[in-house]
């Protein structure tokens, strides 16, 4: 008996633990009630006073416990009128939630966990690929105030077909930051990132997100707008936009591995399949302007992410944006960036983590961050033709790395959300101190 009456106290007083934005309204709403009950007391002491002697006023009195002293009186109705308040308030509240509540999800957990992340920090990470999503499906639990600034290089697999038979912005890697920052990773997400099989008359590789974000651009007119919507529908935490609205190419100079000739390679999804050591990459047309909404985002930002993602064909076609990685230098954010765990054949090939650092910097014009996260976990077998990232003892000379086991055990060659996302709020809270409660 006791146990319960513990468990039933614990679920109903959490609804007062600070932060819930409850109790203001809760004393806004007893204020009001009290006024009330003055007013009608008013009125039946008046009654009391004024009234003929008839049958009903004994009565009104046995009712109004005039035969018990005032102040015991005005502690039970007190009591009384206190209780069925709260009573009340509560139920309506959850028959008002309900509909928006999961199953197995309390009230006053969803609403907690919703203020919390409310009042994270402004993070703003730039990528594109499986690393961004995987940074983002990490950072989303901790804030809301997330923006994902996506790369839309990409000419390859299902985004390269409709933006060349469709003429839009290629989804495929907004859809994936879509799906890793939904509240239902369950099914809706799945949905989004299903892909029609082989076979599929005229559906062949194509996935259901893509055909989605395409749709809805065409219903909306605007390819901004139908990523907004689609944000609403997967219930996203926070926002995933496009470094530029531009139809960009991504444009590669390659040494040849025999003869030390360079070769000109045009289209994100080529590069990586071109024989030799790509030795610079840069957007056709190179002008092409940030879309201002990345802008206002890094310059309100407080904490800038880049990475994880391919080196030349992720974070690069993002940095290259002239815009953007102005702004990006001119923030006044704590900028991190996140290393590689493992070298992508064909992109990076042997490089070590100094040659990431140099291939960036000399991209985007010097350097845009302040700390590098790098993984010290190399005890895994990954796959034929790549190797871990690793630093050397000239990097530290130059730049802070922070060293981590970031590894993912199922996948060794790709990050932990997990553990990725709590090394980097511990050095933001390093710097700014603790997050708000």
């Amino acid at each position: 008996m006791f146990k319960r009456l513990k468990i039933w106290l614990y679920d109903h007083y959490r609804w007062l633990i600070p932060g819930l934005g409850v109790k203001r309204w809760l004393l806004l709403i007893l204020m009001g009630t009290t006024l009330i009950g003055v007013g009608l007391g008013v009125v039946i002491l008046e009654v009391y006073r004024t009234a003929p002697d008839t049958w009903w006023l004994p009565v009104l009195s046995t009712a109004s416990l005039r035969f018990i002293a005032r102040p015991l009186r005005a502690l039970i109705f007190g009591g009384l009128g206190f209780g069925l308040i709260l009573w009340g308030i509560f139920e309506m509240n959850r028959s008002l939630i309900r509909p928006f509540i999961r199953p197995g999800h309390a009230v006053v957990d969803t609403l907690w966990s919703h203020r919390h992340r409310g009042r994270g920090p402004r993070i703003v990470a730039l990528g594109g690929g499986h690393g961004l999503a995987t940074l983002l499906r990490g950072l989303k639990n901790t804030t809301t105030n997330l923006t994902a600034i996506v790369t839309v290089a990409d000419d390859g697999g299902s985004s390269g077909r409709l933006r060349r038979d469709l003429g839009i912005l290629p989804p495929g890697d907004i859809r994936n930051c879509l799906a890793a920052l939904s509240s239902d990773e369950a099914l809706l997400a799945q949905l989004f990132q299903y892909r029609f099989p082989d076979g599929s008359p005229g559906l062949n590789g194509h996935s259901f997100g893509n055909l989605f974000i395409s749709a809805l651009a065409d219903i909306t007119g605007s390819f901004e707008e139908a990523v907004v919507e689609s944000g609403r529908v997967l219930a996203v935490q926070g926002q995933v936009i496009p470094s530029t609205l531009n139809d960009v190419h991504l444009e590669a100079d390659i040494v040849l591995p025999q003869t030390g000739n360079e070769m000109r390679v045009s289209g994100e999804s080529n590069i990586p399949q071109s024989p030799g050591k790509i030795r610079r990459v840069w957007l056709e047309p190179g002008n092409a302007p940030a879309f201002p909404q990345s802008i206002q985002a890094v310059l309100n930002a407080e904490l800038i992410v880049i990475g994880p993602g391919s080196l030349f064909t992720s974070l690069l076609p993002n940095l290259l944006v002239s815009d953007l990685a102005d702004a990006i230098r001119s923030s006044r954010a704590y900028k991190i960036y996140i290393a590689n765990i493992a070298t992508q054949t064909g992109e990076t090939d042997c490089f070590s983590l100094d040659d990431h650092v140099r291939v960036l910097d000399e991209h985007a014009g010097g350097r845009l961050f302040d700390i590098i996260i790098a993984n010290n976990n190399f005890n895994a077998h990954l796959p034929q033709n790549i190797q871990f990232v690793r630093g050397s003892d000239d990097l530290p000379k130059f730049c802070r790395v922070v060293s981590a086991d970031l590894l993912d055990e199922l996948h060794p060659w790709r990050h932990d959300s997990r553990k990725l996302s709590q090394k980097i709020l511990e050095l933001y809270q390093e710097k700014s101190g603790p997050l708000v409660e």
